[in-house]
């Protein structure tokens, strides 16, 4: 298995730049992994895929004003900060540019030239990938001199940054948004609980790895980055229950997957444990799923460890065919495009 084998062409046109409003508008593939098929619905249609007792797995982390642009106190030279996670209070780790010169003990001012909208910080630390770490004088300002962080691959801006946040989002600490809850509407989750479905909600906060293609040859020997996520006692009953009484667990987007399994893990084979904690479970083909039955998800950059995941989960294979069927058919790619049902 090499990085190359999950790689793809997209034309640049299919990479959406704004979402589809409403939000539940967007198209919806429906892979089934036992036939092989393909279905075209509309991500409205989902609740048909849904019956009673099953278990719909949410991450309700929250993207905060992560994008924080200033100054250095020394030059005046302009700087920008993407915060990625806190490591203490008033320390995080984050990207920062330009890169080179934020060396440890530099000063920085962000936000405005007024004294009192504006943070103190000092880069304390360097780290891998080009990390630093960073000290704010105060965290309370950041809701009034950052901004929501889009991904480097839209290009127009956003009227209304609560787009780019799911209608359940609560738990401030993300980077990039779960994406995959992106299509759901408030009316269609009342349907959804209506039918009997459950709904269940952890938190896993999106970092780094979200930018970040493979570079290794063999991903194997990729290092991914950890984000930090907790899955509650009462969560983790819910779903072993759930897995006892044989009802699907399905997970909304790769960043509930990723923590349903790590919590897994911890159970040693006695179903999910609670978890809270550093995530860094990296799942490639080959991987045997522990916790996770059906998988919503967008479409994913190609290298992208996101995309393994979607492979392990439904073979390479199927997931190259649903890919090229979905160029083919015109589906909108990435954060604001279309989704993907995996039975």
């Amino acid at each position: 298995m090499k990085t190359i084998d999950f790689d793809y062409c997209l034309p640049a046109e299919l990479i959406a730049q704004t979402p589809i409003e409403p939000r539940d508008h967007s198209r919806l593939m429906i892979v089934n992994r036992n036939n092989e098929t393909i279905e075209h619905r509309h991500f409205y249609d989902i609740e048909q895929y849904l019956k009673p007792g099953d278990v719909l797995i949410f991450n309700d982390s929250r993207v905060i004003p992560a994008r924080l642009k200033g100054r250095r106190q020394d030059t005046g030279g302009k700087v920008e900060l993407l915060l990625l996670h806190p490591v203490v209070p008033q320390q995080w780790e984050c990207l920062a540019k330009p890169g080179r010169s934020l060396i440890p003990g530099t000063k920085l001012v962000l936000g405005g030239n007024n004294e009192g909208k504006n943070i103190q910080a000092e880069i304390i630390g360097k780290g891998e990938n080009g990390c630093r770490t960073v000290y704010l004088s105060s965290e309370t300002m950041l809701d009034q001199i950052g901004n929501i962080p889009l991904p480097p691959y839209i290009h127009t801006a956003l009227e209304d940054s609560e787009r780019y946040q799911t209608v359940y989002a609560c738990n401030k600490g993300s980077a990039a948004a779960p994406t995959a809850g992106l299509h759901f509407t408030q009316q269609l989750l009342d349907r959804i609980k209506a039918k009997g479905v459950t709904l269940l909600f952890t938190t896993l906060h999106i970092g780094l790895d979200t930018f970040q293609p493979v570079h290794e040859e063999d991903p194997s020997k990729h290092r991914i980055h950890k984000e930090y996520g907790c899955l509650t006692t009462g969560i983790a009953h819910k779903i072993n229950q759930a897995r006892a009484e044989g009802r699907r667990i399905i997970a909304v987007g790769t960043t509930s997957v990723r923590l349903a399994e790590q919590a897994a893990q911890c159970g040693n084979g006695n179903g999910v444990s609670p978890f809270q904690g550093w995530a860094n479970l990296f799942i490639l083909p080959g991987y045997t799923f522990k916790a996770i039955d059906v998988l919503i998800t967008n479409f994913h950059l190609p290298r992208s460890t996101l995309l393994m995941l979607v492979s392990a989960f439904a073979g390479k294979e199927l997931v190259k065919k649903a890919y090229q069927e979905a160029i083919l058919e015109h589906y909108r790619f990435y954060s604001f495009g279309d989704a993907m049902l995996i039975l």
